[in-house]
């Protein structure tokens, strides 16, 4: 099972940089209940301050990274030998475009900008989106959906765009949250909303993955 987690952090000079509010606690939590339900599992974090997952049976194998190239350049080639995979990971959907090396000075950045610092954003590679292309038969793909608004809308919307098994909408106020509140919708109709502690949702979804991942199985 390939599971990624965390936020990235996109560099603006060797100090600075991009990133979001994501504590990989959920991402966290998905892997102790893979690896507790007897799976193998690849965790590709970015940079967080919690404990990693123990390493039960010596099934856990952990990839630090910390831009969305370097999540993507992990994450991307071991999801062709994956059955599962389950991507938490906050990717930054944008980075700038150049690095400055060394440290940033505030003020020849303020006399060049007239008094601002304008930075030229470039996309980040959709890492998701990139499974969901190679994909085969037999793998089951899930996704997160980080929604202020139109939150199950916007999920499948994303469940279909990028050939996913399931989403999880996740709402946004629960980041850094002991508990959270989602709702899995699945290819199938399904929609199951869950409010409960991160180590429970991650237990009912890892359950769900694996009985989805059965079912394929058994067709082929």
């Amino acid at each position: 099972m390939l599971i990624t987690a965390g936020p990235t952090r996109e560099a603006i000079d060797d100090v600075r940089y991009i990133s979001n509010r994501s504590s990989g606690k959920m991402g966290y939590a998905i892997a102790s209940a893979a690896l507790d339900a007897g799976c193998a599992v690849i965790l590709v974090t970015g940079p967080v301050s919690i404990a990693r997952p123990a390493n039960i049976g010596g099934r856990l194998r952990v990839i630090d990274v910390e831009s969305a190239s370097e999540m993507a350049a992990a994450a991307i080639p071991a999801f062709r030998n994956c059955d599962i995979a389950i991507h938490v990971a906050a990717v930054s959907d944008f980075r700038p475009k150049h690095r400055i090396r060394g440290k940033l000075k505030k003020r020849q950045a303020l006399a060049a900008g007239r008094g601002r610092l304008q930075l030229e954003l470039v996309a980040n590679p959709d890492i998701l989106r990139s499974c969901g292309r190679i994909k085969h038969k037999g793998q089951v793909l899930i996704g997160f959906a980080l929604e202020s608004s139109d939150g199950v809308q916007n999920a499948r919307a994303k469940l279909h765009e990028k050939n996913l098994d399931f989403v999880v909408w996740n709402d946004p106020s629960a980041l850094n949250a002991a508990r959270s509140n989602v709702t899995v919708i699945g290819r199938n109709g399904e929609r199951l909303p869950i409010r409960d502690h991160k180590s429970k949702i991650a237990r009912r979804l890892i359950a769900l993955a694996l009985e989805r991942w059965r079912q394929q199985s058994q067709k082929q």
